[in-house]
C-alpha cells in the first residue's frame, strides 16, 4: 500500500475495502489490470476466453481465460473522455485531441500529413456568444459594474448582475442553436473568401478547401463558445499547396466577414410567452494567425493544440451545473448547483414542451447544448480513429512480442474470441487504490516530461 493512501483521510467503510482488496491473493494481478487502463476509476469488466491456433496445424499457440484472473474478470479502460468523469481516460482522450490538432498544424508524416502544412494560411479563431444581460467580470481595468474587484476564482464572476432581468431562456437556446450557427458560419466563410479571391464558390472548390478543427467551451456565465484552428489548403487538402492567392490576412478578413453577415443567424420560432429570436455570434470576435515556431506570441502550434485539448475533455462543469443528465429539479439543490446554472436549467425545463424538437431538458445538464464539443472538417488532419487503432496495433504488436509470436505472419494466427460484458466500476476501496495509481502514474508522466524538455533546452544550447 503506498504512503499515499495510507495517509488519506478515508472513511472506515473504504478503508477496510481498501485493507480487504490489498490483502486478497489477487491483488498484484488487479494492480497491473488498472495500472493498464491508466488508472481508469470506472474500469469495464469483461468475461471471457481468446484462443490463438495455427491455421496450418491446430496448433494451439496461446490461451487466455478470465477464469484466472481476479474476480473472474477482466478490467477495461472505460474511454470517457470527460476530466470529471475518469481523468485517467480524459487524460488519453487529451492527448489524441494534441496530436489530432497539432498534425493538422505542424504536419506529421506517421499520419499522413506533410510538414509544408505549416505553410499554408491557418489562424486560431474565437467566437463567442451575444450578451443575455450583465454579469459579474473582471475588467482588465476598475472594478466590476457591481462595484466590487472579483478576485480570479470568485464564485460570483459568470453570474447575473440581476437575475430578474437576464434573458435566461435566450441563454440556453442560443445553445441549443449553437452548432447550427457554426455551420452557417462555416458555409459563408467559403463565399467570403471566394469573393476575395475574385472567383465564384465553384471555382473555389477546384482550387482551394477549407478545413478547420474546432472546439466548445463554456463560459463562466453559462454561454457556449468555440475555439478553431481554420487552415486554406489546396484543392486535394493538406497534400496540395493553397493558391498563391491565399494569405493569413485574407482569410482573417474573410473570417470576421462571416461573422458579421445577416446570412450568419438562426432562429428560433416565437412560441407561447417567447418571443421570436435571431442569434448571431457576439461582438467578441478574437482571430490570430498561428505560427511554426513563435516569435514572442503565445499563438504557436504547441499553444494552440493543448488550448483545444485542455477543453475537450470538458462540459459545462466549469459553471456548476451536473456532468450527466438531470432527472428532476429538486436534484440541484441538493447537488449544490449554484443559482446561475440552476436558473439555467429550469430555463430548459420550462421552454422543453415549448420546442420538443431542440430536446432542451434532455440536454440541460449541458445548458441546452447538443452539438458535439469537438469536431473538424475531414481533410483536416488525422482522426481519433486512426489514433486509438495505431496506439491498439501498437498494443498488439507488443503482446505479440511477449507471446513469442512477433515472427509469425498475422495471417497464419487464427484467433477464437469470446467475450461478455460484467459490469463497471470500482468498490469503495479499489476507486482509492485506482485514483494512487492514476496520481502515480500522471506524476510519472510529468516527471518524464520535465527530464525530456530540459535535455532539449541543453541541447538547443550546445548548438548555440
Amino acid at each position: 500500500m503506498t504512503n499515499a493512501v495510507a495517509s488519506a483521510g478515508l472513511d472506515p467503510i473504504t478503508l477496510g475495502d481498501l485493507l480487504r482488496v490489498a490483502g486478497s491473493p489477487g491483488f498484484d494481478r488487479w494492480q497491473d489490470q488498472i495500472r493498464r487502463t491508466g488508472g481508469c476509476s470506472d474500469p469495464i469488466h469483461l468475461t471471457g476466453w481468446t484462443i490463438r491456433k495455427d491455421k496450418t496445424t491446430g496448433e494451439t499457440l496461446h490461451r487466455y481465460t478470465t477464469a484466472d484472473e481476479p474476480g473472474g474478470r477482466l478490467r477495461v479502460a472505460c474511454g470517457n473522455r470527460r476530466a470529471s468523469r475518469c481523468p485517467a481516460c480524459a487524460w488519453t482522450y487529451a492527448g489524441d485531441t494534441y496530436h489530432l490538432i497539432r498534425a493538422g498544424l505542424a504536419g506529421d508524416d506517421r499520419r499522413d500529413v506533410p510538414a509544408t502544412v505549416r505553410d499554408h494560411p491557418r489562424v486560431f479563431a474565437t467566437l463567442t456568444a451575444p450578451s443575455f444581460g450583465p454579469v459579474h467580470n473582471r475588467p482588465d481595468r476598475g472594478a466590476c459594474r457591481c462595484g466590487a474587484r472579483h478576485a480570479p476564482d470568485s464564485p460570483e464572476l459568470g453570474t447575473a448582475l440581476d437575475p430578474a432581468t437576464y434573458d435566461y431562456a435566450g441563454a440556453v437556446l442560443f445553445n441549443n442553436y449553437a452548432g447550427q450557427l457554426w455551420q452557417r458560419f462555416s458555409n459563408r466563410l467559403r463565399r467570403e473568401i471566394a469573393a476575395r479571391a475574385g472567383i465564384t464558390q465553384r471555382e473555389l472548390k477546384e482550387c482551394a478547401r477549407l478545413s478547420y478543427g474546432k472546439v466548445a467551451e463554456f463560459q463562466k456565465r453559462g454561454a457556449v463558445h468555440f475555439h478553431a484552428v481554420i487552415r486554406i489548403d489546396g484543392p486535394d487538402g493538406p497534400d496540395a499547396p493553397p493558391p498563391s492567392w491565399a494569405t493569413v490576412d485574407l482569410l482573417a478578413d474573410a473570417i470576421r466577414a462571416a461573422a458579421a453577415h445577416s446570412y450568419t443567424s438562426v432562429s428560433a420560432p416565437a412560441a407561447a410567452d417567447q418571443p421570436a429570436r435571431t442569434f448571431r455570434w457576439g461582438t467578441q470576435l478574437d482571430v490570430r494567425p498561428v505560427k511554426a515556431f513563435g516569435d514572442g506570441s503565445d499563438i504557436t502550434e504547441q499553444a494552440v493544440a493543448s488550448y483545444v485539448a485542455k477543453y475537450a475533455t470538458k462540459a459545462a462543469e466549469n459553471t456548476g451545473t451536473l456532468d450527466r443528465r438531470v432527472g428532476e429539479l429538486s436534484e440541484l439543490e441538493r447537488h449544490g448547483v449554484p443559482g446561475h446554472a440552476r436558473r439555467l436549467i429550469a430555463a430548459c425545463k420550462a421552454l422543453d414542451p415549448l420546442y420538443p424538437d431542440r430536446r432542451l431538458w434532455a440536454w440541460a445538464h449541458m445548458l441546452g447544448f447538443r452539438g458535439h464539443f469537438s469536431s473538424k472538417s475531414r481533410r483536416y488532419s488525422t482522426t481519433l480513429g486512426a489514433l486509438r487503432q495505431a496506439r491498439a496495433d501498437y498494443r498488439a504488436a507488443q503482446e505479440h512480442a511477449a507471446l513469442g509470436l512477433d515472427d509469425r505472419e498475422p495471417d497464419t494466427v487464427l484467433v477464437l474470441t469470446d467475450w461478455q460484458y460484467a459490469g463497471h466500476g470500482h468498490t469503495p476501496g479499489e476507486s482509492a487504490l485506482a485514483a494512487t495509481i492514476a496520481r502515480d502514474l500522471q506524476l510519472n508522466r510529468e516527471t518524464a516530461r520535465e527530464e525530456l524538455a530540459a535535455l532539449r533546452q541543453e541541447g538547443q544550447q550546445a548548438h548555440e
